[in-house]
């Protein structure tokens, strides 16, 4: 890139990373200290505000970077992922959203105690929430140093290096100071300036082809080096009997996982009631149903302007897809328009990744405090000093997702994500759902449930070519792949529900019918709820 790219675009950096960390330090002036304060902003956000928030906490890097890359890439079978995260909220809507409004306060592992043994529910569900954050979080790291290696010229390693210290740096300050509120207010300015700029490269896609979507598609294949076959499934998930099974367990993973997300969950508590959380999540699913078919123009776009082998030139994940169909569709790489487009895309995707990271983190250090802390030392913990454990618990989980995020930077963000949702609906899909919906669910039941979804799903992946034994696994070098799948959820889904069914019905310990019965008049009505 030349100099005004990287000048124009630095400077755009700056600008929203200043805004930012004004929202924040304003309101870490106006804070109390206390637990609700610090986790769910008081519970003050109106239905569109927290729409807005959840819309930004979830259209991430992998969204806007990801997903538009593979689509360039692998044209009809990238496709799946824009389908699987939107279809996801019909899971939340229905299933998810205004139960655990009703039944929990800050995590999700409240919604599981409530009719359980708190102590060895909470670290159980603490670990998984801790897990699956910060595999999410090593995507948006991937992201953020995919568009700063493309913005430098894409050589520069310690470049990469030093901006995936910087998010991390970053989201630890967004958390510790401004907490829930300072987050939340973050992704609005965030999913506001990224519906601007996908609705905008979307409009000049489609001038480009006169408005004409048939010819995008055509001209897309054109280009793509595979032809016909660019528009039919297959190109990544046909083939032999192993891509059609990794295609069934992405979709499962993509479809269920939402609903098992930790920072997606702890937004329903940042409205005052059931009713407000969903209508947050209409709010969301209008906001991310729109983006989603954005990025499919977008996908298809860079493909047919920039082309599938320049784009994997750049990036051989695809990350930068949507940065160089920018600067294509602004004039080029020596113009104004195009250094003033691709500067512009740059900031507003660099800008997502900063709001997600800082969702995320402040979901996990959640679970650290409220639910592995403060079960462990359940006497002497009290709501401020459980606070303070937070903002430490934050930089230790910044400190780990920085050094997976520099060993796994070579992975398409939007499989990142993949994976991570694939270990949320084994892990934490199975106990929600069978502590809302199952009388006879036990204590032991639970934490099998989470275990056993959460340790086949880590180990399916320990053994897969994401590990080892392909060119693209993270240790190329050597091979330890038994496992033929890249997506473990076909497999884990299931064992988390039959884990937690085997815990169940093995335990000498009876269901408590009186807890599960207020569980039940609490999820549906809302009596009693925080």
């Amino acid at each position: 890139m030349t100099g005004d790219h990287q000048t124009l675009a630095l400077v755009l950096f700056g600008v929203f990373v200043a805004v930012t960390l004004a929202i924040t330090t304003w309101v870490s002036r106006h804070r109390h200290g206390s637990a609700e304060e610090f986790y769910v902003g008081g519970r003050l956000f109106s239905p569109m505000e927290n729409g807005f928030a959840i819309a930004g906490d979830y259209m991430s890097a992998a969204s806007f970077l990801g997903i538009s890359g593979l689509i360039a890439l692998f044209g009809y079978d990238g496709l799946l992922y824009s389908v699987g995260f939107l279809v996801a909220w019909l899971v939340v809507l229905f299933l998810v959203a205004e139960l655990v409004r009703n039944c929990g306060r800050f995590t999700l592992a409240d919604v599981v105690a409530a009719r359980m043994r708190e102590r060895p529910v909470r670290v159980a569900a603490g670990t998984s929430s801790v897990t699956v954050s910060v595999l999410y979080l090593v995507a948006q790291m991937v992201g953020a140093g995919s568009l700063v290696a493309l913005l430098l010229g894409g050589t520069s390693g310690a470049a990469q290096t030093w901006t995936v210290v910087g998010v991390g740096a970053l989201m630890v300050i967004y958390v510790s100071w401004g907490g829930m509120r300072a987050t939340t207010w973050i992704q609005i300015v965030k999913a506001v300036l990224l519906m601007c700029g996908a609705m905008a490269l979307t409009v000049l896609v489609l001038v480009r082809f006169h408005g004409d979507f048939d010819q995008l598609l055509r001209t897309a294949a054109d280009r793509s080096g595979h032809g016909e076959r660019f528009l039919a499934p297959g190109l990544k998930y046909g083939g032999d009997w192993t891509a059609r099974l990794d295609f069934i367990s992405l979709g499962l993973a993509l479809v269920l996982g939402t609903a098992g997300l930790p920072h997606i969950l702890s937004r329903f508590y940042t409205v005052p009631t059931a009713r407000a959380a969903r209508r947050s999540v209409v709010w969301s699913i209008g906001l991310i149903g729109s983006f989603y078919l954005m990025t499919i123009v977008l996908g298809f776009g860079a493909a047919a302007v920039v082309g599938s082998e320049a784009v994997r030139g750049s990036n051989a994940a695809g990350n930068t897809a949507v940065p160089l169909l920018a600067l294509d569709l602004g004039g080029g790489a020596d113009s104004t328009g195009g250094t003033v487009l691709f500067a512009i895309v740059a900031a507003v995707a660099f800008a997502t990744i900063l709001a997600v990271v800082a969702g995320i983190t402040l979901a996990s250090s959640a679970s650290v405090a409220h639910d592995l802390y403060a079960s462990l030392r359940r006497r002497s913990a009290k709501p401020r000093s459980e606070v303070a454990v937070a903002r430490v618990a934050a930089a230790g989980i910044g400190v780990v997702a920085i050094g997976l995020g520099l060993l796994a930077r070579d992975l398409n963000v939007a499989f990142l994500v993949g994976l991570a949702f694939a270990v949320a609906a084994s892990a934490n899909l199975p106990v929600l759902l069978y502590s809302l919906f199952w009388r006879n669910f036990t204590t032991r039941g639970a934490v099998w449930s989470v275990y056993g979804g959460l340790l086949p799903a880590l180990v399916l992946v320990l053994f897969s070519p994401v590990v080892s034994g392909a060119p693209s696994s993270l240790f190329p070098g050597v091979d330890f792949q038994y496992f033929p799948l890249e997506n473990p959820g076909l497999v884990s889904i299931p064992l988390g529900f039959v884990a937690g069914w085997l815990g169940t019905v093995t335990s000498r310990e009876p269901a408590d019918e009186a807890k599960h019965a207020e569980t039940e008049v609490r999820s549906l009505t809302g009596a009693g709820a925080a």
